[in-house]
């Protein structure tokens, strides 16, 4: 059954699908225009977007040394552990982006499959896991900038203002602001910075992978290791509670390629090519970060002094150690500059999956509705990528005086949030087309099998990281009343999320009753 919609919509004509059963009751029907602009990102452009987000090289300098603090020599077999449900869920998500081709993504599908309250509390992880990477990446931005100042002016005074907290958190805040202002702009300004950017960090890795890798066997450096196939092993990390907590951070390294979906009303082909750029961006993800974890281990070792990846001085921002030793003093300087590029990219295309988000849960009333205008010009959600933008700042000037550690007790919380949402996601893929996996065998393993598995996956590591998190050793081994620090972020995040939706739930009761969006009412489409 199909009809075309009279009133008039920002994005064009629209087209409602009703699902076979169902009826079309207005604008509480189905999934809704939200006005942004179409056709503005292909193939390439979605994949690339989706790398940028991630930050490779911001995400590498940040968790190589937690990682190898955790688990040792196996660092790569945790990598490739904490791909492998990433693929599992990224079928959920071409699948479900397929069907309902929506840029509210875990949002709007979880709402579909099991009701207004968790598909609330989903889009809310979502919301705060990236509100979190927006804080870290300013900080590492912030970090790097005044190192490369000190290295280009050969003034340690100047790169020692990266210590000075209110510099820094001054500096953070500028770096927020500009990326708020670029985002804002749209799609067509986001994608127009992202190719260099992007290149320029592969670049620079595979440069690094190179020069490390011949050094590494030259036997200059004692802490060097010689390569082995055992680093593969994820059986011989030391016990399982290592593990998990690796496990943790590598996931947090494969988070924002779901960024090709949350573009999918902006992109051209929204059914299939946010799918096949997600999945595409992950392979060159996947790529890098295992060349670059085993280079780095065999330059550096996994030793707790000096170059040592597992040197706890070192543990948050690894690059920095390196760079001089592996590249010399002026490639050096690439590096940095790949850092605080990864970071300043992603900071910006970070904004897209919040704003987007914020957006969609706006437009079916499950936030207050001013979020879901958009600019008449950029046709971007301008009042929610400055909410973000706000929200990015206050939460890491109040974390920055509240932890010396912020960056890495952030880090493993975010873990627990990414968990929380994609698995979440991933059973509702199984959920939503549990009548559809008897049709055909590919059915049932890219739309049930698979999801599923992912979803269980990332389940167990949210359970097991919540119970290993309540120890102060957890994280940098700060606490707040014998609490880990880390539990205290992450568990308290999410409790905010639940006292937030109560109160909207008083004040949009419609949208709690299920009389907005449900798995049964049509689809719209829109038609340029």
């Amino acid at each position: 059954m199909v009809q075309v919609d009279p009133r008039p919509q920002t994005g064009g004509t629209v087209t409602r699908v009703t699902a076979p059963g169902s009826d079309a009751r207005g604008d509480f029907g189905g999934t809704r225009s939200k006005g942004l602009g179409g056709n503005s990102v292909g193939l390439l452009g979605s994949a690339v977007i989706g790398v940028s987000t991630v930050a490779p090289v911001y995400c590498l300098t940040s968790t190589l040394g937690p990682t190898v603090g955790e688990v040792g020599v196996q660092m790569p077999a945790v990598f490739l552990a904490g791909f492998l449900p990433m693929l599992l869920v990224a079928f959920a998500y071409r699948e479900l982006n397929k069907a309902v081709p929506d840029c509210g993504t875990s949002f709007t599908w979880t709402v579909k499959a099991f009701g207004p309250r968790v598909g609330w509390m989903c889009g809310w992880g979502l919301v705060i896991a990236t509100i979190i990477v927006l804080s870290n990446l300013a900080g590492v931005a912030t970090s790097f900038f005044y190192l490369l100042l000190g290295e280009l002016t050969g003034s340690p005074a100047v790169a020692a203002l990266d210590h000075n907290r209110p510099a820094h958190v001054l500096t953070c805040l500028a770096f927020i602001a500009v990326a708020t202002a670029i985002s804002y702009r749209g799609m067509t300004a986001t994608k127009g910075v992202q190719y260099t950017l992007v290149g320029l960090q592969l670049a620079v890795l595979a440069v690094f992978v190179a020069l490390a890798v011949v050094k590494a066997g030259s036997g200059e450096f004692a802490g060097s290791l010689h390569f082995s196939w055992t680093w593969f092993d994820p059986f011989a990390v030391k016990s399982f509670s290592a593990f998990t907590a690796g496990l943790s951070l590598s996931i947090f390294m494969f988070w924002g390629w779901d960024t090709c979906l949350t573009v999918n009303e902006e992109t051209a082909g929204s059914e299939k090519t946010p799918g096949r750029a997600a999945l595409l961006a992950m392979v060159v993800l996947i790529g890098s970060y295992l060349l670059t974890a085993v280079a780095a281990q065999m330059f550096a070792g996994v030793g707790g002094k000096g170059l040592g990846l597992g040197n706890p001085q070192t543990a948050d921002n690894v690059f920095a150690a390196l760079a001089n030793p592996v590249m010399g003093t002026v490639l050096g300087v690439l590096l940095f500059v790949a850092v605080l590029a990864s970071a300043a990219a992603s900071l910006q295309t970070t904004f897209i999956p919040v704003a987007r988000t914020v957006l969609a849960m706006s437009t079916y009333e499950a936030l207050p509705a001013s979020f879901a205008r958009i600019h008449p010009r950029f046709r971007s959600p301008g009042r929610a990528t400055v909410a973000a933008g706000i929200a990015t700042g206050v939460f890491y000037a109040v974390m920055s005086f509240l932890s010396e550690n912020v960056l890495i007790d952030t880090t493993y919380a975010l873990g627990l949030m990414i968990c929380f949402y994609y698995s979440i996601t991933a059973f509702a893929c199984a959920w939503f087309f549990r009548r559809e996996l008897r049709t055909s065998v590919r059915d049932l393993f890219l739309k049930g099998v698979f999801p599923l598995l992912g979803g269980l996956l990332l389940a167990a590591v949210f359970c097991k990281t919540l119970i290993d998190m309540w120890n102060p050793a957890y994280g940098s081994g700060s606490s707040v009343f014998g609490i880990g620090s880390v539990f205290i972020i992450g568990v308290g995040l999410l409790l905010l999320g639940a006292v937030l939706m109560l109160l909207m739930q008083r004040r949009s009761p419609a949208f709690f009753r299920g009389e907005v969006l449900t798995r049964a009412t049509p689809v719209l489409v829109v038609e340029e």
